[in-house]
């Protein structure tokens, strides 16, 4: 997967790259180039089109050169305007020149007419004056220059593209400065920038196209880097085959516990992405109250009926569940079970410290018998996600996570992970990827932290951002889909890890299209997530290969 690194780390993989034969010139030559060829994909008649270029004075600039000349050369009407006059990026400028760009320093405009006329007439307008080496608060030549744009721009329909980074986006913490353009499109270079996925910076960046610049794929500076940006392609790469002579077995059993009077459609939006990834067999256990609902909307799945006090299950219903864990393959338990006394009961009797259920292999976590480095044993609980109400349910016990199958899969929004670390939802969301990290270590789980780029975090480490943030998942219901899809996943046999890289893109993926179709995010809804969740599996496997 592609990384995702601080301004320093961006430092030394060019270093490396830099000692591995790749000169700089090489790479700022591929930067403008993928900023050129972005541009020409992205609107038609290139030539034709007017073009505003503002560069800084480093590596920046020279990229901002590099598409100035590639522009020029393609017949454009080029106009690049310098925030310095210096001679870092001097042979740059001269071939910009020597292919058609106007070149403007300040000494030039010194009141910024030919600025502002030219901005006025532009089609597209290129930020590429600080990117990764911005400081906040800007200078002010670059804060006047920026803030004009960003007057002048407004309300425009002008292609905005930042190269690399916006300039005023720190890149390391996500800190905007007040005159920063934000960006319709950034281009960013061998890695995508960690500021670039932390608010309220993130609103600057645009859509987020990751660019190669001509490193070797075997740098050792990457090894030491666990931050992770996951990828259509990547994910595809990991969505099980599917042979012709497959069967239903083939593809696992998934028990998913979910619903309660109130919320019978968590069952069924759980259980229904669950299948909706391929899952051979959904068996659904729910509150007898609530069967018939769920079982209309689902036929395809099987049921286990347990008995229910107040319309939520009751404790009674653990003695039925028992039987189920040795028959299926992954266990999600939570979405709509409520909090009521009868279902915590029911849950923390699942996770209770049951003795005579040693013996039985049911699947229950016991008392340790001589391990002095925890007080639970694990016993034969399916791979399993815990979800929604069933966090909050099963955080009333002491020492809860060590109570779950080693790695599980714990799927808390900001106000569960508050909830489960006692913690504020502003220091959740302060550090999503630190909190999720900081966390996963502590309990042994892995950590997927739901909202604008779904941190995905692992005990070891390891760490993989989703690249989706859009307010089309805002809504009840998309959660218990993204729940049963990584329980789906799960039951097919993928690592725990992978099915929760796996699910978080495909929700993500879905939603984006689900937007496309209805054409607002306010109005979609769960079940249209679920809809476009083949569709987004399709998308990534045709990033990889032809499989059916």
């Amino acid at each position: 997967m592609p990384k995702i690194v601080t301004v320093e780390q961006m430092h030394m993989l060019e270093s490396e790259a830099f000692s591995c034969g790749v000169s700089y010139d090489h790479m700022m030559e591929m930067a403008g180039s993928a900023v050129f060829e972005h541009i020409c994909e992205r609107i038609t008649d290139v030539p034709s089109k007017s073009f505003v270029v503002v560069t800084g004075p480093g590596n920046n600039g020279g990229d901002g050169f590099v598409v100035a000349r590639l522009l020029a050369a393609s017949g454009a009407s080029v106009n690049v305007f310098t925030i310095n006059t210096n001679d870092n990026n001097a042979d740059n400028q001269q071939k910009a020149l020597l292919a058609g760009a106007t070149v403007i320093t300040p000494e030039d405009d010194y009141e910024m007419e030919t600025y502002i006329r030219e901005i006025r007439r532009a089609n597209v307008f290129i930020d590429a004056i600080f990117g990764t080496g911005a400081r906040v608060p800007l200078k002010s030549m670059a804060a006047k220059m920026l803030g004009v744009a960003s007057v002048e721009l407004d309300g425009r329909e002008v292609l905005r593209v930042a190269v690399d980074c916006p300039s005023g986006l720190d890149c390391d913490t996500g800190v905007v400065d007040d005159n920063t353009l934000y960006a319709d499109v950034s281009i960013t270079f061998g890695a995508a920038k960690i500021g670039q996925f932390i608010f309220p910076g993130a609103n600057a960046v645009g859509e987020l196209v990751l660019a190669d610049i001509g490193w070797p794929s075997d740098l050792s500076a990457l090894d030491s880097i666990q931050l992770n940006l996951a990828s259509g392609a990547d994910v595809g790469s990991m969505i099980p085959e599917r042979s012709r002579d497959s069967h239903k077995g083939t593809f696992g059993t998934a028990l998913v516990v979910a619903g309660s009077i109130n919320y019978s459609g968590a069952a069924y939006l759980a259980a229904a992405g669950a299948y909706r990834v391929g899952t051979g067999l959904v068996t659904v256990a729910v509150p007898g109250i609530i069967h018939g609902i769920v079982a209309s909307q689902l036929p395809e799945a099987t049921y286990i009926i347990l008995p229910s006090d107040m319309g939520v299950i009751s404790d009674s219903g653990v003695s039925i569940l028992r039987q189920a864990f040795e028959k299926v393959d992954s266990l999600l338990l939570g979405p709509g079970l409520g909090t009521e006394r009868p279902t915590a009961d029911f849950i923390h009797g699942i996770f209770s410290s049951v003795q005579d259920d040693v013996s039985g292999g049911i699947g229950f976590a016991v008392k340790s018998k001589g391990n002095t480095n925890a007080e639970f044993d694990i016993v034969q609980l399916p791979p399993t996600v815990v979800d929604a109400d069933g966090l909050r349910l099963l955080a009333d016990l002491p020492e809860w996570y060590l109570r779950l199958p080693e790695n599980s899969v714990l799927t808390p929004h900001p106000g569960e992970m508050a909830f489960l670390t006692g913690l504020s939802i502003d220091d959740i969301q302060s550090d999503r990827i630190g909190m999720a990290s900081r966390f996963a270590a502590e309990w042994g789980h892995i950590i997927v932290l739901k909202g604008a780029f779904t941190v995905v975090a692992t005990p070891e480490g390891d760490v993989s951002v989703n690249p989706f943030a859009t307010s089309a998942l805002a809504c009840a219901g998309t959660g218990d889909v993204l729940a049963g899809v990584i329980a789906g996943l799960l039951a097919q046999g993928m690592q725990a890890y992978q099915a929760a890289i796996v699910g978080t893109f495909l929700h993500g993926l879905a939603g984006t299209i689900a937007l496309s179709e209805v054409g607002t995010t306010a109005s979609v809804l769960a079940s249209d997530v679920l809809d476009m969740t083949p569709k987004a599996i399709s998308s990534v496997m045709s990033q990889v290969d032809s499989r059916p």
